[in-house]
């Protein structure tokens, strides 16, 4: 298989109505994508943190009744899973592609990790880009674009990381459905490419 992008069908799985028939056509559709992904990053990835990592495509497999509204491939640094590390991830909602460094709720050493990114924010401010975003919660669409965040923006991000059993962090980019229809495979690749390298001073905190 050759990676060509991401394609409109791509994005109308999610309008399908039903759990059955959403997921039939999620896995015929994009998990062959987001296999491919997890299989070419890997070793990207791999490198660029020194460590070696494991792609996770998401199953769903716990739902029973309401389809996934996204799906996605994670990457970590753990065979077994990914939720309880700090880890990448490439995905789609209807409206976007999204490309993330995550620490979900899961992981336990979240507050540790909070004081670390209150104690380096000056540095993120020069280490990722203004037009990359940071979201508190994986499971909404919505995040905040860097530049139009203040530092009090952050610190609130940051503490609730420290205080917060359900809190998260998430920062990477989001591309436009309409946008990401119209790239090529080879830019979506390196667009993919470009933000894992912007990410990495936050993995490497």
């Amino acid at each position: 298989m050759r990676f060509n992008g991401f394609k409109r069908k791509d994005f109308d799985v999610f309008k399908i109505d039903g759990l059955e028939n959403r997921m039939e056509a999620l896995i015929n559709t994009i998990r062959p994508k987001l296999e491919w992904l997890g299989d070419h990053f890997s070793p990207t990835l791999s490198t660029l943190v020194g460590d070696e990592i494991f792609p996770h495509v998401a199953k769903h497999a716990r739902r029973s009744v309401n389809p996934p509204d996204d799906t996605w491939v994670a990457f970590a640094n753990n065979k077994r899973g990914y939720k309880q590390h700090p880890h990448f991830q490439i995905g789609l909602w209807e409206t976007h592609v999204f490309v993330w460094y995550a620490m979900i709720y899961e992981a336990p050493n979240k507050e540790e990790y909070g004081k670390t990114l209150e104690l380096h924010m000056d540095s993120l401010r020069s280490d990722i880009p203004d037009h990359f975003v940071w979201s508190g919660d994986h499971t909404k669409p919505d995040a905040k674009t860097f530049s139009e965040m203040t530092d009090e923006d952050l610190q609130q991000l940051f503490n609730r990381l420290q205080t917060v059993k359900k809190a998260e962090i998430l920062c990477g980019i989001q591309i436009p459905k309409e946008k990401a229809i119209k790239m090529s495979g080879k830019e979506t690749l390196e667009t993919i490419h470009d933000a894992f390298i912007k990410l990495l001073p936050l993995y490497k905190l």
